[in-house]
C-alpha cells in the first residue's frame, strides 16, 4: 500500500486532521490574501483610489464566476479520483484526473473570449458606478487573457490535495500570492499602468502556479500523471464529474449572483455612489476572511473522508469529523467576535477614505452577524460534497443564497434604501446556518451506516464467490 494510503486508513485520526488541514487552511488565507492585495494596492491610487476599488468590488464577482467553474471540474473530479483510489482502482482514478484537465482547458478558452469581447457590457450590467466603469473594464480584459492558465491552476490544485500531499497544493497558492504581491506595486506605480497593472500581475501570477502544479504531476511520488491516452472524453465520466462538482459550483455561482445583486442594488439605492460600494467590497473581503479558511478544513479533510467513505469505516469518519468540526467552530467565533467588536479595523488595510470609513464601521456588525454559522455552511458542506451527497449539498447550497438571500436583499431595499443591503446578509447568513445544521447533523449518522452496510455486504458477496471458486477447484481436481 502506498505510504499517503496506509496514513489515511490507520494513521492516529487528530494527527492526520492536523496533517491535511492546516496546509488548506493556510492555502485559503493565502487565497485571501491573493484576493485583496490588488484591492489594497489599487485603493492607494493617488485621487482615483475609491474609484479604482469599487471597479474591483464590480469584477470580483466576475472572477469568483471563473473560480466556479474551477470548482465544477475540480472538486467534482477529485473526490471521485479519491474514491477510486479508496477502492484500489488508480486506473480510472487517472483517467478521472485527465478528463477534468481537458475539461478545464475547454472551459477556459470559452471563458476567456466571452470576457474579452464583453468586458464592458458585463460590468455596466453587474451595477458598477459610472466613475469606475473605464478602470472595471480595462481590468477585466486584461484579466481575460490568462483565464485558461486561471482555470487549470485552481482546478488542478484539488487533485494534490487529494493525495494527502496538502503542503504542496499549499505552495502552489503561496507562490502565486508571493509573485503578485511583489509585482503589483512594480507595475500599478512603478510602471504606471494604474488597475491594469493589478490584472497583469495577477494572471502572471497565476500563470506560475499552473507551472508550478503542472511539474508535480510529473514527479514519481503524484498518483495521478497527464497521459494523453486517458484525455479522450467519456460522456459517463464527464457526467460523473459534473454531478458531484456541481453543488461547490452553484456555492460559487451563487455567491457571484448575491455581490452582483449587491452591487445593483448599491447603485440604484445610492445614486451610483462608489464609496457605498467601496464600503462594500471591503465588507466582501472581511467575509472572506472567516469563510475561506473554514473552506480550506473542509477541502483539507476531503481526501481523508472520501477514502475512509469508499472503505466503509464510520469509526474513523465520525472521529475525523467530530475533530475538525470542533476546530472549525472555535474559529468562527473567535474571527467573528473580532469583526463585531472592531469592525473598521479592515478599513485600514485599504486606506479608506473618511466616509467609507464611516460607512463599514456602522453596517460591517449587520454584514457579519451571521458568519458565526460558516463552520457549518462552509467546512461541513465540503465535507459533504466528499461524502457524494450532491443532492442535500446542491439544494443547501442554494437555500442560503438564492431561496433566501436574494429575495431578501432586494424586499429590504425596497423599504430600507441602501441599508437593506448590508443587513441582508447578516439575516440570511443565520437562517440558512440553522436549516445546514439540522440536515448535515441528523443525515450524516445515516450516511455512515448505510455506506458500512454496502461494504459489508460486497465482502460477504466476494467471500462467498471465492468460497465457491475454490470448491469448483476442488471437484476438478477430484
Amino acid at each position: 500500500m502506498i505510504k499517503i494510503e496506509e496514513q489515511l486508513a490507520n494513521g492516529k485520526i487528530l494527527p492526520l486532521v492536523f496533517k491535511l488541514t492546516v496546509p488548506a487552511v493556510i492555502a485559503q488565507l493565502i487565497t485571501f490574501l491573493y484576493n485583496i492585495v490588488d484591492r489594497i494596492f489599487v485603493a492607494k491610487i493617488q485621487d482615483v483610489g475609491m474609484d479604482a476599488l469599487a471597479a474591483l468590488g464590480i469584477v470580483l464577482p466576475i472572477t469568483l464566476i471563473i473560480t466556479a467553474f474551477a470548482h465544477l471540474i475540480g472538486l467534482g473530479g477529485s473526490p471521485r479520483a479519491s474514491f477510486k483510489l479508496g477502492e484500489g482502482n488508480s486506473s480510472d482514478a487517472n483517467k478521472i484526473f485527465n478528463t477534468s484537465f481537458v475539461l478545464l482547458i475547454l472551459i477556459g478558452i470559452v471563458i476567456s473570449l466571452v470576457t474579452y469581447f464583453l468586458a464592458r457590457q458585463l460590468v455596466v450590467l453587474f451595477g458598477c458606478p459610472p466613475t469606475a466603469v473605464e478602470y472595471a473594464t480595462s481590468y477585466l480584459k486584461i484579466y481575460s487573457l490568462g483565464t485558461v492558465f486561471v482555470l487549470l491552476a485552481q482546478g488542478l490544485n484539488p487533485f494534490i490535495t487529494a493525495q494527502g500531499y496538502s503542503f504542496v497544493a499549499m505552495f502552489s497558492v503561496l507562490i502565486g500570492a508571493i509573485l503578485n504581491i511583489a509585482l503589483d506595486p512594480i507595475f500599478i506605480f512603478v510602471l504606471n499602468m494604474g488597475v491594469q497593472g493589478a490584472s497583469l500581475a495577477t494572471i502572471l501570477s497565476q500563470f506560475i502556479s499552473f507551472v508550478w502544479i503542472t511539474v508535480f504531476f510529473f514527479t514519481k511520488k503524484s498518483l495521478f500523471k497527464l497521459k494523453f491516452k486517458d484525455m479522450s472524453l467519456n460522456i459517463k465520466r464527464i457526467i460523473s464529474i459534473l454531478s458531484l462538482g456541481l453543488s461547490p459550483f452553484i456555492m460559487a455561482i451563487t455567491e457571484c449572483a448575491i455581490q452582483i445583486v449587491f452591487n445593483i442594488n448599491l447603485n440604484i439605492s445610492t445614486s451610483g455612489n462608489k464609496d457605498y460600494t467601496a464600503a462594500l467590497t471591503i465588507m466582501l473581503s472581511a467575509l472572506q476572511l472567516i469563510s475561506l479558511p473554514l473552506n480550506g478544513l473542509g477541502y483539507g479533510m476531503q481526501p481523508f473522508v472520501s477514502y475512509n467513505y469508499g472503505k466503509g469505516d464510520a469509526e474513523r469518519l465520525k472521529k475525523g469529523i467530530k475533530y475538525v468540526t470542533i476546530i472549525a467552530f472555535i474559529f468562527a467565533v473567535v474571527v467573528w467576535s473580532i469583526s463585531l467588536a472592531v469592525p473598521e479595523i479592515y478599513t485600514y488595510i485599504f486606506s479608506a477614505s473618511d466616509n467609507v470609513r464611516l460607512i463599514c464601521k456602522q453596517y460591517t456588525p449587520f454584514f457579519l452577524m451571521g458568519s458565526i454559522m460558516f463552520f457549518v455552511q462552509m467546512t461541513l458542506q465540503n465535507i459533504n460534497v466528499a461524502l457524494g451527497q450532491t443532492k442535500s449539498s446542491l439544494i443547501l447550497a442554494v437555500t442560503r443564497k438564492v431561496i433566501i438571500l436574494i429575495p431578501l436583499c432586494f424586499t429590504l431595499t425596497h423599504f430600507m434604501g441602501f441599508k437593506g443591503v448590508y443587513l441582508s446578509e447578516g439575516i440570511a447568513d443565520l437562517v440558512a446556518g440553522v436549516i445546514t445544521s439540522v440536515v448535515i447533523f441528523t443525515t450524516f449518522p445515516r450516511i455512515f451506516k448505510k455506506r458500512q452496510a454496502e461494504v459489508l455486504k460486497d465482502l460477504s458477496e466476494d467471500i462467498q464467490h471465492n468460497a465457491t471458486v475454490d470448491c469448483n477447484c476442488c471437484d476438478y481436481e477430484q
